[in-house]
């Protein structure tokens, strides 16, 4: 049992529609606060838009998304699995952003996650628009690039928008593979669809190894096939999770910046999750919520309950630092 510090506020205690909203009703501490270094997982916010070319709106996703968490309560209702007694968890808050200058932006959110690398924390991170995965794998990578299992209808590799903007949501990965931050051997997307400029992309990721899975492949052969092979391609390697909510189709998920019809239902967003169970994950993101997109909330709702799932793998991530209570 882990400290009931670290534990989420009952509704049986406050009703969820009381008191301050923190993820999942968790105890908001601050980076320089006394008992940081005791938390296993933290939960971020990252409220920036600054690389969305259309519709933006991400910066307040992590504002509504902690207002949805507080209707999640503690135990996952299939596996049984009940994270905040196996690690410590605790709202970390926002990474502070610059709105009007993108790269000081970066250099913030890169700061802020290599402060939470070196606490020892895994960090869960609520965004904010793509580009914001791109700092967090800039602090992460440490002595090897990583793996990452990115559910998208976007590949975001494309080189550059606007004839020399390098840096916006849809070229997070692109850089991140020039960087060295990520082996694209071992890096798989799954979901990619829609519409495109041109085939520039996939050019990319064809030329470097990244594999592919179209929302018709990844349909024809089924979820669990499908992540087998994505399993397979990260093996044992520290892997980064990032979760594009516009891999689910608009019709469940209508509030974000870019969405792609033909996609998977609520219910198989949940059940892909679900299959990264044993992967050693060192970080992980829920990213393009945008709440004027969505009045009813449903779509924060997904994200939140996406945000539970991911939670739970990484509470029994086999690499995972535990406290003991």
């Amino acid at each position: 049992m882990t400290d009931p510090f670290f534990h989420p506020v009952s509704g049986f205690d406050l009703p969820r529609y009381a008191g301050v909203p923190t993820f999942m009703r968790l105890p908001h501490l601050g980076l320089d606060h006394p008992r940081i270094g005791e938390v296993d997982i933290g939960l971020i916010g990252a409220p920036w838009d600054g690389g969305t070319t259309n519709r933006p709106g991400q910066r307040h996703g992590p504002r509504q998304l902690r207002d949805a968490s507080t209707m999640l309560r503690a135990q996952h209702g299939t596996t049984g699995i009940r994270p905040f007694e196996l690690v410590n968890c605790a709202d970390l808050g926002d990474v502070p952003p610059n709105p009007a200058d993108l790269q000081d932006s970066l250099m913030r959110f890169e700061k802020f996650y290599a402060r939470v690398r070196d606490l020892g924390i895994i960090p869960l991170t609520a965004g904010g628009d793509h580009l914001v995965s791109l700092p967090a794998l800039r602090a992460l990578k440490g002595s090897a690039p990583l793996a990452m299992i990115h559910f998208d209808s976007h590949t975001d590799l494309f080189h550059e928008y606007f004839n020399g903007s390098r840096y916006t949501h849809g070229t997070p990965f692109r850089r991140a593979v020039e960087e060295g931050l990520l082996d694209p051997g071992q890096v798989i997307q799954i979901g990619i669809r829609g519409t495109t400029y041109d085939g520039e992309d996939r050019t990319f990721a064809k030329s470097t190894g990244i594999r592919v899975i179209t929302i018709e492949e990844f349909f024809a052969r089924g979820i669990d096939d499908v992540m087998a092979e994505a399993r397979g391609v990260v093996g044992e390697a520290r892997t980064y999770v990032s979760y594009d909510i516009d891999f689910v189709d608009p019709a469940f998920a209508p509030g974000t910046g870019t969405p792609e019809v033909g996609g998977p239902s609520s219910f198989q967003a949940l059940e892909v999750v679900r299959r990264l169970a044993g992967l050693n994950i060192v970080g992980a993101d829920l990213v393009e919520v945008s709440p004027p997109f969505d009045h009813s909330g449903g779509t924060a709702w997904l994200g939140a309950s996406i945000l539970f799932e991911l939670l739970c793998v990484l509470s029994t991530s086999p690499g995972i630092r535990k406290h003991p209570a």
